[in-house]
């Protein structure tokens, strides 16, 4: 097992699905903010939120922004989020860890993913038909 293990929340089983989600976009908005001054964090890292925050601000978009408030906005949006997420996932998973634990989540609520590749346990079989060929293969050789 790898060190260098991630939290990631489990689904909700409730349904109040919608106020979940709220409470899981403040709880992530928290947690990023906390992150943010927390000199642990590797200042390489602390680059994203700024980032998001400057496209959303700056005149060039993905989308135009005409008319105001309609649907151009979400890709404001989504950079907004996939930045928040993107810091806290670059973030060192203990640190992570540690500010989740102090804003008062359930550490068994998130489930731990191993970030290098995982060991697959199993059983297998060579064919009749692929040791045929492997057989071949050698008396060719």
């Amino acid at each position: 097992m790898s060190d260098d293990r991630r939290p990631i929340q489990k689904p909700h089983d409730d349904t109040g699905a919608m106020r979940a989600w709220l409470e899981d976009v403040v709880r992530q908005l928290r947690l990023a903010w906390r992150l943010f001054f927390d000199e642990r964090v590797p200042l390489w890292t602390k680059i994203v939120p700024p980032a998001a925050l400057a496209y959303v601000l700056s005149p060039i978009d993905i989308l135009a922004d005409f008319p105001p408030m309609g649907i151009n906005q979400l890709d404001d949006i989504a950079i907004v989020f996939l930045g928040v997420k993107m810091f806290i996932e670059l973030a060192p998973p203990e640190v992570v860890r540690e500010h989740l634990e102090d804003l008062g989540a359930k550490i068994e609520e998130w489930r731990v993913v191993e970030e290098e590749g995982s060991v697959v346990e199993g059983r297998y079989e060579i064919s009749e038909r692929a040791r045929a060929e492997e057989d071949r293969t050698d008396i060719r050789e």
